[in-house]
C-alpha cells in the first residue's frame, strides 16, 4: 500500500497539536504545587511561608506570589495555641523584609493531634490508600482526589478525614480559587475546605481585596457560619477534620429536630453543637433527609484526602 501524500501533513499536524496541548497543560498547572518537596525546590517563597513563634507571639506568613507575603502577628501565640483573640497586626512584605522580621523566631511545623488516627472498633473504613467500594472517586498516588462521594447513605455519625490543600501562591488570598473543596454531609451541609491560611474572619482585619465571603473560607459552614477559630494550616500541610453529626429527625414527612454538628479542625473545636435549620450553600435548596451520602466536593483544584473513616451511631 502506497503512503498517502497527506501522511506527512497529518503527522506534522499531530505533532503541532500535541505540542500545543502539552504547553496548555503546563500553563494550566503553572503556579500550582501538590508536593512540598517540589514546591520547596521550585519556589523560594514556599520555604518562607508558614508559622513562626517567639516570646508569646505567633506569626502566620502566607505567600502571595513573586516574593510577596501576607503576615499576621497574633498576640499570645498562634490561633488555637495561645492567641488572645485580639486583632492581629497585618503587613504585606517583600521577601527581604520578611526575612528580617522573622529572624530569630522559631518556625513552627504544627501537626494535628488526630493526624493518623486509627478507626475504632465498629468504624467503617472509607479510604485507606486504595480503591474501596464504599467510596467512588479518583485515587492518585494512594490519595483520594476531590470529587469523590460515598456509595452508602449515613444518618448520625462521627467522621474522621485528613486533607491536603495545594500550594497556589499566585491565586488571590481569600479567593475561592485557592484550593477550593468541601465536605458535604448528606450532600446538604458543607464544611468548607480552602486555603485561607493567615486570614481571620473579621473583614476589617483583612488587608487584601476580599474575593469571597469569609463564611466561604476554610472551616466555615458554607455561607452560614464562620468557624470559631481560624485553624487552617499552611498549604501542603496535612490537616484533619473530626466531625460529629446528628442528622435531622422526622415524624413521617414532618421534621421534628434540626441537624446538629460539631467540628474539630486540627484538634481544635471550631463549631460546637451548632444547629443547622437547613442545608448550607447549594445544599440549602435540597430537601433534608434522615440519611444521605458524603461528598468530597470537586471544584477543579487538586485537593487530596486520606485516612477517612466513619462511625455510624
Amino acid at each position: 500500500m502506497k503512503n498517502s501524500p497527506l501522511l506527512p501533513l497529518l503527522l506534522f499536524s499531530f505533532l503541532v497539536n500535541g505540542l500545543a496541548n502539552a504547553i496548555a497543560a503546563d500553563k494550566n498547572t503553572k503556579g500550582i504545587w501538590t508536593d512540598p518537596k517540589k514546591a520547596s525546590a521550585e519556589d523560594p517563597d514556599f520555604s518562607l511561608q508558614g508559622e513562626y513563634v517567639k516570646n508569646g507571639l505567633g506569626v502566620q506568613v502566607a505567600a502571595l506570589g513573586k516574593g510577596n507575603f501576607y503576615m499576621s502577628k497574633f498576640k499570645g501565640g498562634l490561633p488555637g495555641q495561645g492567641w488572645d483573640r485580639s486583632n492581629p497586626v497585618v503587613q504585606i512584605l517583600k521577601s527581604d523584609e520578611l526575612t528580617k522580621m522573622v529572624k530569630g523566631m522559631k518556625k513552627e511545623l504544627r501537626v494535628s493531634p488526630s493526624l493518623g488516627a486509627k478507626p475504632p472498633k465498629g468504624a467503617i473504613v472509607l479510604f485507606d490508600g486504595k480503591e474501596n467500594p464504599k467510596i467512588k472517586g479518583q485515587v492518585k498516588d494512594q490519595l483520594l482526589m476531590a470529587g469523590a462521594q460515598t456509595t452508602d447513605n449515613y444518618g448520625d455519625f462521627t467522621l474522621h478525614l485528613e486533607f491536603r490543600l495545594p500550594y497556589k501562591p499566585e491565586s488571590p488570598l481569600s479567593s475561592q480559587d485557592r484550593g477550593n473543596s468541601g465536605i458535604y454531609l448528606q450532600n446538604r451541609y458543607e464544611t468548607q475546605v480552602l486555603d485561607s491560611f493567615g486570614l481571620v474572619y473579621d473583614r476589617e482585619q483583612v488587608k487584601v481585596p476580599i474575593k469571597s465571603d469569609p463564611k466561604q473560607w476554610c472551616g466555615c459552614f458554607y455561607k452560614f457560619k464562620t468557624a470559631d477559630t481560624p485553624m487552617c494550616y499552611p498549604p501542603l500541610s496535612w490537616q484533619t477534620y473530626d466531625i460529629d453529626f446528628q442528622a435531622p429527625k422526622f415524624d413521617g414527612e414532618k421534621k421534628i429536630s434540626d441537624a446538629k454538628i460539631t467540628v474539630k479542625q486540627n484538634g481544635v473545636t471550631i463549631h460546637d453543637n451548632v444547629q443547622l435549620p437547613k442545608g448550607t450553600g447549594a445544599g440549602g435548596g435540597r430537601k433534608e433527609v434522615a440519611e444521605g451520602p458524603i461528598i468530597f466536593q470537586g471544584h477543579g483544584n487538586p485537593v487530596a484526602f486520606r485516612n477517612i473513616w466513619i462511625m455510624p451511631r
